[in-house]
């Protein structure tokens, strides 16, 4: 595992332990909160005080139905525009205690109930929710193993609510079932501009299926495929759905398995795309051979300001490709080029120095793993020719 790998492992399991000692502390604080006098409410002043006070009430009265314990993060979210219950445990019971508050809320708008253990029957009872509230157009539901009947739920929810604009799903164990009511819903035209898939188990079939629709759909903008099963003829489709699209300007496919014909297809992608901004193609085992034909596409593309490719074995033949590529390309919009992990030759280097002059504002990030016949770290000349610490050759002209 990478030492980031690692770091971000140990922050998360920082940030459930901080969660649970706080859970603890709420648990004591709603306590005395459900044995308070339920009048109280009468005693806030103005009409946005007396609101909130009313809905603690009837969020505490919610509890006491569906025997949860309140999360006093609720009762004191006064008319903040984000709620935030992550790695709470609530469960299903604990949405529907949520529901009556969620459903009249005047105030959220950003809904976060990341790792709540939710199921399919919480994502059911958010949905019930997300087809009568008008406010929240954030929401993020990833780590709590949904599945598909909770997806088909919350994509009935988002079919009928405009105002919900961004989804994150990651980490629901979604698979090509699932990736038939995704497709469903990306046919429809809804309020969705935001879309996180990550960490699930869509596999070649579901990129099949959703290819098709993205090639259809008219809302998103951003979409989140990264750490999938996406390989093959998946891949394929996909790419060409993505040829088709005339919307989409953020896409992540990294750490899947697109390869060399996959890498391929995003090239062909890339010649007719006119609209994609940003593309992460990340650890997708791409070889040269792939890279010689994405670099096809780089050739001719006039919208892509990001590229990310970085941990594929394209080697120092793959890598001079993807620049020539570049430097053919005088209308070229890239700004950032991440070739990260990828072992390289003198040429390389070399070559990064000519597109530079030619698109200065082109910044070519590689941590650089040379090559033995490159000379030793000790002679001037590579010291002269190195790059700066940070990883990233300099984008300014020689």
């Amino acid at each position: 595992m990478k030492g980031s790998d690692k770091e971000s492992t140990k922050n998360e399991d920082q940030e459930r332990e901080a969660a649970a000692t706080m859970s603890q502390a709420e648990a004591l604080e709603a306590k005395n909160l459900c044995t308070a006098d339920s009048h109280f409410a009468l005693e806030a002043e103005g009409t946005h005080g007396l609101g909130e006070q009313v809905m603690a009430t009837l969020y505490l009265e919610s509890c006491q139905a569906h025997s949860v314990v309140p999360a006093s993060r609720l009762l004191r979210q006064g008319s903040a525009s984000e709620l935030s219950l992550r790695h709470r445990g609530l469960g299903a019971q604990g949405v529907r205690a949520l529901a009556s508050t969620l459903t009249s809320n005047l105030y959220i708008k950003r809904l976060d109930l990341r790792d709540n253990g939710l199921c399919g029957a919480g994502a059911e009872a958010l949905a019930n929710v997300l087809c009568k509230n008008s406010v929240i157009s954030d929401v993020d539901v990833s780590e709590n193993q949904i599945g598909a009947a909770g997806l088909w739920a919350l994509c009935t929810a988002l079919a009928l609510n405009p105002t919900v604009q961004k989804m994150q799903l990651g980490g629901n164990g979604l698979e090509e079932k699932a990736a038939q009511h995704l497709a469903s819903l990306l046919l429809l035209h809804t309020g969705l501009r935001s879309l996180d898939l990550s960490y699930n188990q869509l596999n070649d079939l579901a990129g099949e299926i959703l290819g098709p629709a993205l090639a259809e759909n008219t809302g998103l903008t951003e979409l989140n495929l990264s750490w999938n099963h996406l390989r093959g003829p998946g891949a394929v489709a996909f790419a060409k759905g993505l040829e088709a699209n005339i919307f989409l300007k953020v896409l992540d496919i990294s750490h899947n398995g697109f390869g060399d014909s996959g890498a391929s297809a995003i090239g062909e992608a890339l010649k007719a795309n006119n609209v994609l901004e940003e593309l992460n193609m990340r650890n997708n085992r791409i070889s040269m051979a792939g890279a010689l034909r994405l670099g096809l596409g780089l050739q001719v593309n006039q919208t892509l300001r990001i590229l990310i490719i970085s941990k594929n074995p394209i080697r120092s033949e793959g890598y001079v490709s993807l620049l020539k590529s570049i430097r053919n390309n005088r209308s070229s919009a890239l700004e950032l080029l991440d070739l990260s992990d990828i072992q390289v030759n003198r040429e390389c280097d070399d070559l990064a120095n000519s597109v530079n002059t030619i698109l200065p504002g082109l910044c070519i990030k590689n941590n650089i793993s040379r090559r033995k016949d490159w000379p030793s770290a000790s002679t001037p000349s590579q010291t002269a020719s190195a790059p700066s610490a940070s990883g990233f050759i300099s984008s300014m002209p020689l």
